[in-house]
């Protein structure tokens, strides 16, 4: 099974690099972030014969969305993150196929909206470690594929690209990070990268030219999934295409 974590940063722009991302690939199941549409906007025409069914969750505003795009049979398990009844962004999706639970997530950036803005952030990975925790206390095989917003360590960032202040870097983001993975999880790119794990996000300009990048988005596979793991890399080529996302796709095979 071939999984893929896909920030496009507006759909709408990138649906082309998508559908070439897809013949160049092939994946069974890819999540979709920041689709930037509402779920009626998404140009689901576009994947009319590529043998691909999507399942979008849009946000008014035309702000945050995910989807799930797939090949294989699935069921919609959740379309938000339980937990918090005000929260109205569209970050968390979450299918059932083969046995198996996935989610694709959109985690909140945490550097706009001042100290609430952070603090929405830490609640919303508190709650996505309790859907966590759940699943493994039921032996679901369960993996969380998205963009994070999340360095993980120092090792995941280039030298200097990002302040100390930063909420992707913060003490508590980190902690945060370690309370979900520590529940017994493993982090997918790491794992098999675990001297200098690909960087997936540059920020447009230079940055990519010159390798300055992030490692934010991940996929934290439960220990059944974590065995069944043998490959993952980044297709950095999908980043140095014209008019690109600045993430790149992030591709993780199983057994």
């Amino acid at each position: 099974m071939r999984l893929v974590s896909f920030n496009v940063n507006s759909i709408r722009k990138r649906m082309p690099h998508l559908k070439r991302f897809l013949d160049r690939h092939s994946p069974d199941v890819v999540f979709l972030q920041e689709l930037k549409c509402k779920t009626e906007e998404f140009p689901a025409l576009d994947l009319a014969g590529t043998g691909y069914k999507a399942h979008v969750v849009g946000q008014h505003g035309g702000r945050n969305g995910v989807a799930v795009v797939a090949k294989i049979p699935f069921t919609v398990v959740a379309e938000a993150l339980p937990g918090e009844e005000a929260d109205a962004h569209a970050r968390y999706v979450e299918i059932e196929t083969g046995g198996i639970h996935l989610a694709g997530l959109y985690l909140p950036n945490g550097n706009s909206g001042g100290a609430e803005g952070y603090q929405y952030k830490l609640r919303w990975m508190d709650r996505l470690r309790g859907v966590a925790k759940a699943h493994l206390d039921n032996f679901t095989p369960f993996a969380m594929l998205g963009d994070f917003n999340v360095c993980p360590t120092d090792a995941d960032l280039a030298p200097g690209a990002l302040p100390p202040t930063d909420a992707l870097v913060r003490p508590e983001t980190r902690a945060a990070f370690r309370a979900i993975t520590n529940l017994g999880f493993t982090d997918a790119l790491r794992a098999l990268n675990p001297g200098a794990a690909p960087y997936t996000y540059w920020d447009y300009g230079a940055n990519f030219e010159v390798n300055r990048g992030l490692r934010i988005d991940h996929a934290l596979l439960s220990a059944e999934l974590a065995e069944r793991l043998t490959g993952a890399f980044v297709d950095v080529a999908a980043r140095a295409e014209e008019q690109p996302s600045d993430h790149a796709p992030v591709v993780f095979d199983l057994a």
